[in-house]
């Protein structure tokens, strides 16, 4: 197996409106901007989903991630309500490795928030790629590369 992309779901694949509910019940919902382009040029290494969503398991992720055609992108999703810990807990990540049967430095964590995404994957082992699309300020030293649009994604990866 190749390199295994885990994307974080809200703000990092589809835009999190902060709406009630499950995602997948919102009355719209949409891609974060330039996502759907960079998944389409990365399809051939294995992408999943590893997300906190609060409300949602893989199954319902899986359907909020159908509503914009997403869910074709990702071999696995991984839910925190399915794995029973949540980011930056070192398990969520073990549980997932141990789940792929995967090395840590065969994988990359992409995500938007820095301490859940970035620091919690690092401390395992993952490589890392903040996704700081507000322009936060200050140092992330747990990030092997920071990135401010999804379009910049694939021209990174193969470096790491």
């Amino acid at each position: 197996m190749g390199k295994i992309l885990l994307f974080d779901w809200g703000n990092t694949i589809m835009v999190d409106f902060n709406l009630p509910g499950p995602m997948y019940l919102w009355e719209s919902v949409a891609w974060v901007p330039g996502a759907e382009e960079c998944l389409r040029m990365l399809s051939s290494y294995t992408c999943c989903i590893a997300t906190n969503a609060g409300k949602s398991d893989s199954e319902t992720v899986r359907k909020g991630l159908a509503r914009v055609g997403a869910d074709l992108y990702f071999s696995h999703i991984f839910s925190s309500i399915d794995i029973g810990f949540e980011k930056p807990d070192p398990r969520f990540f073990g549980f997932i490795l141990q789940t792929l049967q995967a090395e840590p430095g065969n994988c990359i964590m992409i995500g938007d928030n820095y301490k859940k995404d970035i620091a919690g994957a690092k401390a395992m082992g993952i490589k890392t790629v903040f996704f700081n699309h507000t322009f936060g300020r200050g140092s992330f030293p747990d990030a092997d590369a920071t990135i401010y649009g999804m379009n910049e994604l694939t021209s990174i990866i193969s470096r790491l």
